[in-house]
């Protein structure tokens, strides 16, 4: 049985970071996982180039059932400390919008990085490697692998959640917490696009791949950015930031002139050009293709003059642009969701060092616990910021008489 002082499992964001800080804090560290590959989900985040972070992360830009618990890591490792890590390792990076830091070239030079980080204070990454089974005696953890049994002291949960199933997401982190007493919060996809209903669906399809600027709202989230039409759906920044906040059954609120009166819009023009037809005048705002869609979509008199349009059919049209309700069917579900919503229960876990309060030596961090990101970074910084905060808490428990 090799023996170690940390046992990681999850070779992702949160593992390798937590590995490389654990190492170099004089723990003898290894990292396993049953893929083929170290930072699957980085290689192929932000279109293979990798959204590291965010110049604007803080604790308002995350959800959970405890949004004061995210504070504290992210206050001991903040994005700065990220981004001088990638400056130290000579990574060309730029800012793409809204503060997202994304690298020039490729997602693999993060990972890269990481793996030279845990190359370099010694910490062992292990592939290929699938966890069977976990079990604690003696203070001790004996983890069951298929390539053998590892033995320590503290056993870390980096394994992430069931987003992306196709890159080998499993429940293993959610049934490691079980097995030790956690509750988990019940999990759900995120930052995933929306499926519509069959007439919604059957309404847009000539919009697939059509991009528009919008206000997007569902519950307590708001956000100004763009929605994308698919042939399932709705899709685009906007919706995948409000998806954190709907609800199966709810209806989504969508402006699609954020900055923009509609009802007043309409009025001055009838002023200004009795004449024109309101599909003239609304391609002054929109392409001719989404306004004949919207059009038929929701009954609007398009080729009638304005001066013929009663103020009344003017409210109705400008409430339809400015509070669009619309009632998604669903999502794409795990399939395509960037992380997953729920977890492990966070009053379970100490917010300073991310150990069990049920279990000793017992750590979570990253995406397996109930915290998620904004898209555009948050999730990434949450996988730093926790796994330094855990590799900080392990440097104050007692070290394995390993070495």
């Amino acid at each position: 049985m090799a023996l170690f002082d940390v046992v990681i499992i999850g070779a992702g964001a949160a593992g390798l970071h937590c590995a490389a800080h654990a190492a170099r804090n004089g723990h003898k560290v290894i990292v396993v996982d049953h893929a083929k590959q170290a930072g699957k989900k980085i290689l192929i985040s932000g279109g293979g180039r990798c959204n590291f972070t965010n110049m604007y992360a803080s604790p308002e830009n995350y959800l959970s059932s405890n949004p004061h618990f995210c504070k504290s890591a992210l206050s001991r490792y903040t994005q700065w400390d990220f981004i001088g890590l990638v400056a130290e390792y000579q990574i060309p990076y730029h800012e793409k919008t809204l503060g997202q830091l994304f690298c020039d070239e490729s997602a693999k030079d993060i990972v890269r990085m990481l793996l030279d980080e845990c190359a370099r204070y010694g910490a062992k990454v292990q592939l290929r490697t699938e966890v069977l089974d976990v079990e604690y005696e003696q203070d001790t953890y004996r983890i069951n692998t298929s390539q053998g049994k590892l033995s320590a002291s503290n056993l870390v949960v980096a394994c992430g959640g069931l987003s992306m199933p196709k890159l080998g997401a499993t429940p293993l982190g959610y049934q490691i917490a079980e097995q030790f007493g956690h509750s988990i919060i019940p999990v759900r996809a995120g930052l995933v696009p929306f499926t519509l209903h069959p007439t919604e669906k059957d309404a847009f399809a000539e919009l697939a791949g059509v991009s528009m600027d919008v206000a997007a709202s569902a519950n307590d989230g708001h956000f100004n950015e763009a929605m994308l039409f698919t042939h399932r759906g709705l899709s685009g920044p906007a919706m995948l930031q409000v998806s954190s906040y709907w609800q199966p059954g709810e209806a989504i609120t969508v402006d699609c002139l954020p900055t923009t009166d509609a009802f007043e819009w309409l009025q001055e023009n009838q002023t200004k050009q009795p004449k024109a037809q309101l599909n003239t005048v609304l391609q002054q705002l929109f392409a001719k293709r989404v306004v004949t869609q919207l059009g038929a979509y929701h009954q609007w008199p398009l080729t009638q003059r304005l001066a013929d349009i009663s103020k009344k059919t003017f409210k109705t049209i400008a409430e339809q642009l400015n509070h669009w309700q619309i009632k998604p069917n669903g999502t794409e579900g795990y399939r395509t969701a960037e992380v997953t919503l729920g977890g492990v229960n966070v009053d379970e876990v100490s917010s300073q060092t991310m150990q069990s309060k049920l279990q000793p030596g017992l750590f979570f961090i990253g995406e397996v616990l109930d915290v998620t990101g904004w898209l555009g970074g948050y999730n990434f910084q949450w996988a730093w910021s926790s796994a330094y905060a855990c590799a900080e808490g392990l440097a104050t428990v007692p070290q394995a008489k390993t070495h």
